[in-house]
């Protein structure tokens, strides 16, 4: 169990030699090098109000020791609502092989479950802030056996770390919407000034029904002014067919562009690459996202392709240790790590590129070098690493010594 951050400050406060990168070196048109240098920061309820050189600190500014300055994490698809974290270890079982087997499993422990589901998500929010995580995207089970629990509970967690860790909630009806009777919770839940997304789970293989299943969710999102984010499991052809008419209906719908997802889309890692680069195609035009973890189980997605034709792909953790998979470390910039060595991203530049998966796309330099972040104004959050620049940070999963959250600064020791 990780132990947590402590607050050492917050309102107004200094920080001093904070390591901040300033551009690239080059070797004729490659990039050989990170350039950074030391500066004082001067944070101001919750933004950066002045960014100064480190021969203007303070006798009584926070020491941060040349600790690289960078991005806050973000994880974009997490179930803080379901996690074995905080619980002896339990790997999964031989047994249980489909989602269906899941779905089974969770009606017989959920109720148990739920009884201190509210410990384990600030347990588990705990562990992700330790890897610089403030952010994230967090789906909640809507189901009969949870029926309004799951959503009430991670409430209570995220209120009780408000003050160091936001989240975006997303209703998920993990027992299908009509396989089991959830239509009905997911109506009421949709209305909820806390739900920012409508969820739905692989309509063809679950409900037997992919436009009925799509056309209730993307209502619901309408009636209601919220974003979609789907899990698609399902490859071949259902996962294609859903993907494609979740487009059209997109298309329909322009206020959706933009606010839809559709998470894992593991059809998408089975495609030939004419294939590939049509429906990138259509899922930038469209403006819908892919949110995944990366990888999984052996399917490779062909996110360089993704990103490519400007599809907005979004990374998570997933399952961090519960029973649908023990493999969820909680740790974004392992993500990255992952996502650099399965694309073969290992100069200085592609490293330093690679870290915007962690910070969904948030990055100090831009893609010629030119200083773009942290700005005067801009929220004050931000990692310090144990590394010298994003580049090492990202091959070597460098160790997070504290954060800033907006109003808080949070760490062990500098």
């Amino acid at each position: 169990m990780q132990s947590e951050y402590k607050s050492i400050a917050n309102g107004i406060y200094t920080l001093k030699n904070v390591r901040l990168e300033t551009g690239f070196e080059y070797d004729g048109k490659d990039v050989i090098k990170t350039k950074t240098d030391l500066f004082c920061i001067e944070i101001e309820e919750g933004k950066i109000k002045a960014i100064k050189p480190n021969s203007d600190i303070q006798s009584n500014g926070i020491d941060v020791k040349g600790k690289l300055m960078l991005p806050a994490f973000k994880d974009m698809h997490v179930h803080l609502d379901k996690t074995l974290y905080g619980l002896p270890w339990q790997a999964l079982s031989p047994k249980r092989k489909t989602v269906k087997d899941m779905i089974a499993y969770e009606q017989q422990i959920i109720p148990e479950l739920l009884k201190t589901s509210v410990e384990r998500a600030e347990q588990l929010i705990s562990l992700l802030q330790n890897y610089g995580t403030t952010y994230a995207r967090t789906h909640f089970n809507v189901d009969p056996t949870s029926g309004l629990k799951s959503l009430e509970n991670l409430e209570k967690a995220l209120q009780h770390k408000e003050d160091s860790f936001k989240a975006e909630l997303v209703a998920f009806p993990q027992h299908g919407l009509y396989y089991t009777d959830s239509a009905s919770i997911m109506k009421e839940v949709a209305a909820f000034k806390s739900v920012d997304f409508i969820g739905g789970l692989d309509p063809y293989s679950i409900d037997g029904n992919i436009e009925k299943v799509i056309d209730f969710t993307v209502q619901l999102a309408i009636d209601h002014h919220k974003g979609i984010d789907i899990h698609l499991h399902e490859s071949g052809e259902s996962g294609m067919k859903t993907i494609n008419y979740l487009i059209d209906k997109v298309i329909e719908n322009p206020r959706l562009q933009g606010k839809t997802f559709i998470s894992h889309a593991f059809a998408l890692g089975h495609l030939s690459p004419n294939e590939t680069e049509h429906i990138a195609e259509r899922l930038a035009a469209a403006k819908v996202g892919i949110a995944s973890s990366v990888p999984f189980r052996g399917t490779i997605m062909p996110i360089p392709t993704l990103k490519k034709y400007g599809v907005n792909v979004l990374i998570g953790n997933d399952n961090v240790q519960d029973y649908w998979s023990t493999f969820g470390s909680g740790n974004m910039l392992q993500k990255a790590n992952l996502i650099a060595e399965l694309y073969g991203y290992e100069t200085e530049w592609e490293l330093s590129r690679t870290l915007a998966f962690a910070t969904q796309n948030i990055l100090p330099l831009d893609e010629k070098g030119n200083q773009q972040w942290p700005q005067k104004g801009d929220l004050a959050n931000a990692v310090f690493i144990d590394a010298s620049c994003s580049a090492e940070a990202v091959s070597r999963m460098s160790k997070v010594e504290g954060l800033i959250t907006e109003d808080h600064l949070l760490c062990k020791e500098f």
